[in-house]
């Protein structure tokens, strides 16, 4: 599911036209080194759990008004297995 909805515009290890995620789940929101986050995202000061991610998947504009990823998950089944994959996926390198 992530290389269907997330991996034209992220990766785990590096920024593109998203940033990257390794590293999401604890982290504070507008935080990866190196990309260019909205003004509005950077106002958010969200730290990233399984609960804002999943308010941050289903409308971004709701959660960041002025933000500009352009794509939402809207079905509660899809967030919960993309969140679950993101929670191993991204945890940090060892």
């Amino acid at each position: 599911m992530y290389q269907g909805r997330c991996a034209a515009c992220h990766s785990l290890d590096h920024n593109g036209v998203g940033p990257a995620h390794r590293g999401l789940f604890g982290r504070l929101s507008a935080q990866v080194p190196g990309f260019g986050y909205s003004d509005a995202l950077r106002a958010a000061r969200q730290v990233w759990t399984e609960e804002s991610l999943n308010r941050w998947l289903a409308d971004p504009e709701k959660f960041a008004p002025g933000q500009r990823m352009g794509v939402s998950v809207p079905d509660a089944q899809e967030r919960a297995h993309l969140i679950a994959y993101l929670k191993q996926a991204t945890a940090p390198a060892k």
